[in-house]
């Protein structure tokens, strides 16, 4: 059993390796050296900083967001669910348009590790009808190792990477405030850390808040702001 499926069925584990919580603001060392092959951060001592959104494209937020991310001419890469790309498209574009990367966050937004192993794998492929990308990111971060193993396949992508994050917003989390979002995404990144904000109904209240002090924190202390589109890191 790895550690994927047994926290899975011991949710305690969880919240014992993540400090009361489900999960980490800031990713270990040792969780990245366990699942190597996957994208944590990028590699790099210039001072980039890599944001990135999931779970749209949203009619109100991602707009909003795009607009925020023009005022500093900066880049950031959107996970997109498939039924919302085919949901809204002209939004969708907008963001390619603009020249941000994207990448495949399922059709459904489903749970890989409550997931059968095919249905996982058929709706990473039904969203690449909608989404042409070669970056993944499992929805919630869980994806059992059999599923990751066949990301390229589904994807119809030998160079297919899955992306995960070196920073976690917590702008989903309806137990913190605005203020602690942002403190756990300006305490914590640092170059070449990717970090997850989302752009949805359910994050609107903080993200309205958070994200411009987050550009505006970053950009003062000389940072760029880039997509994940040609990373480096094998």
């Amino acid at each position: 059993m790895n550690i994927e499926e047994s926290s899975n069925k011991n949710p305690l584990i969880l919240r014992v390796i993540g400090l009361g919580k489900k999960y980490f603001v800031k990713n270990p060392w040792w969780l990245k050296k366990i699942y190597p092959q996957r994208t944590w951060n990028i590699s790099t001592r210039e001072k980039h900083l890599y944001l990135s959104f999931d779970d749209g494209p949203h009619p109100v937020m991602t707009p909003f967001v795009l607009d925020e991310l023009k005022k500093y001419n900066a880049r950031a890469s959107f996970f997109c669910i498939g039924e919302n790309v085919e949901l809204y498209p002209s939004i969708y574009k907008r963001i390619l348009d603009e020249g941000h990367s994207t990448g495949n966050h399922t059709f459904h937004h489903l749970n890989g590790w409550q997931t059968p192993n095919d249905t996982y794998l058929s709706g990473i492929a039904e969203a690449g009808k909608f989404i042409h990308s070669r970056l993944f990111r499992p929805p919630y971060g869980k994806i059992r190792s059999a599923q990751a193993r066949k990301i390229p396949m589904a994807m119809g992508s030998k160079t297919a990477k899955i992306i995960m994050w070196d920073v976690l917003s917590g702008d989903f989390d309806p137990d913190i405030s605005a203020e602690q979002c942002l403190k756990n995404v300006t305490r914590h990144a640092g170059p070449g850390s990717i970090v997850v904000f989302h752009d949805s109904e359910k994050t609107a209240a903080k993200l309205r808040v958070v994200l411009p002090e987050v550009l505006k924190f970053f950009a003062e202390k000389g940072y760029f702001f880039r997509s994940l589109e040609n990373f480096k890191n094998p």
